[in-house]
């Protein structure tokens, strides 16, 4: 029984413990509080937080980053995984329009909604759009923004963002 280890009296279980971790770990991921996830599971909240502590590998503001309708995709996303963005959501003129057409009433505003969701779970969004995009996902998010306004709306066609500027603005936002 390796994934056991006697201590005294008792017989501990490696796997009751792994999937308790992960279990605490999901709920917290999933937006619980620390207190909500103890109530939940029967465990002291320190507890919860102690976890979450050993665990910890990087302190700091979570940052997202909203970008359409961008020319140059690819370098922006690689812009953001390089710099280690928590949401990243970068579309095309094509991509969005395409979002918007393939899925039904229901579906659409789903996925809106998650878009939104996921956004709102960072502490810090960067918005690149057209100005009143811009002005429109900021209110929706009630979190702070850091607005990059590409242009007037509507923006008919794609806009090239400027990649520099970008990752300066980023770890701006980080430090």
């Amino acid at each position: 029984m390796e994934d056991t280890v006697r201590i005294g009296d008792k017989l501990i279980s490696r796997k009751k413990i792994e999937q308790m971790v992960d279990l605490i770990l999901e709920l917290r991921a999933r937006g619980l509080s620390q207190q909500e996830v103890a109530q939940r599971l029967g465990v002291d909240r320190s507890f919860v937080s102690r976890l979450e502590g050993l665990g910890e590998v990087r302190k700091g503001r979570r940052v997202g980053l909203v970008a359409f309708p961008v020319a140059n995709k690819e370098e922006v996303e690689e812009v953001a995984r390089s710099e280690g963005l928590d949401f990243v959501l970068v579309m095309t003129n094509e991509e969005r329009w395409a979002f918007v057409r393939e899925r039904s009433g229901i579906e659409l505003f789903d996925g809106v909604m998650d878009y939104i969701r996921r956004a709102r779970e960072c502490d810090v969004v960067i918005l690149v759009g057209s100005d009143q995009r811009v002005k429109l996902m900021a209110s929706l998010l009630d979190r702070e923004v850091i607005p990059i306004v590409v242009g007037r709306s509507p923006l008919l066609r794609d806009v090239h963002l400027d990649c520099e500027n970008l990752r300066n603005t980023i770890r701006a936002v980080k430090d």
